[in-house]
């Protein structure tokens, strides 16, 4: 029998604590709690969700809110979330200072939404148009202008650099 954490499945899950960066930390250190795996959501609980984890400086555990949604939603969706996923944890790496794996995945996951939303018939939508009230079009121009101030050498703090993922709101 090996040492590692295992799941009811018997599969193979870290019990560790995770900073709000998601990165493990030793065993027995004040950690942030982790976002339960495999809940079903509405697409409007899974923005939100997800939109409170980013505003809170939390990329890694908003893409486990997307990974949950591109599992267990219709196939048709799956890459809307996929790329949504892609983007948090873009946000992520960028933040860990990984620039090349932060830009890499920034651009991957832009490259992949601009093919879900405007005009592209994405689910949510009637005919195409934002899908989930998701600014499609909006979340890939700041990709790709993270992505490239990343590359640049910026520091990114994710709160700072989290995104919005509907309309730009009004602010008090």
């Amino acid at each position: 029998m090996n040492g590692r954490d295992r799941d009811a499945e018997g599969r193979a899950r870290s019990a560790r604590p995770r900073d709000g960066l998601g990165r493990p930390l030793a065993y027995g250190e004040a950690g942030v709690e982790r976002q339960p795996e495999g809940v079903v959501r509405t697409p409007a609980e899974t923005v939100e969700q997800a939109q409170r984890l980013l505003d809170a400086g939390m990329p890694f555990h908003a893409h486990e809110v997307f990974e949950d949604a591109w599992k267990s939603g219709p196939a048709t969706e799956a890459a809307l979330w996929r790329a949504l996923a892609q983007l948090a944890v873009g946000l992520t790496h960028a933040a860990r200072g990984n620039a090349v794996g932060g830009a890499r995945l920034l651009r991957r996951g832009a490259a992949a939404l601009a093919g879900t939303g405007e005009g592209a018939g994405a689910a949510g939508t009637a005919g195409g148009g934002a899908p989930y009230g998701i600014d499609v079009p909006g979340l890939v121009r700041w990709a790709r202008e993270l992505a490239g101030r990343v590359e640049a050498g910026a520091a990114v703090d994710a709160a700072a650099e989290a995104p919005r993922l509907g309309p730009p709101r009004d602010r008090p």
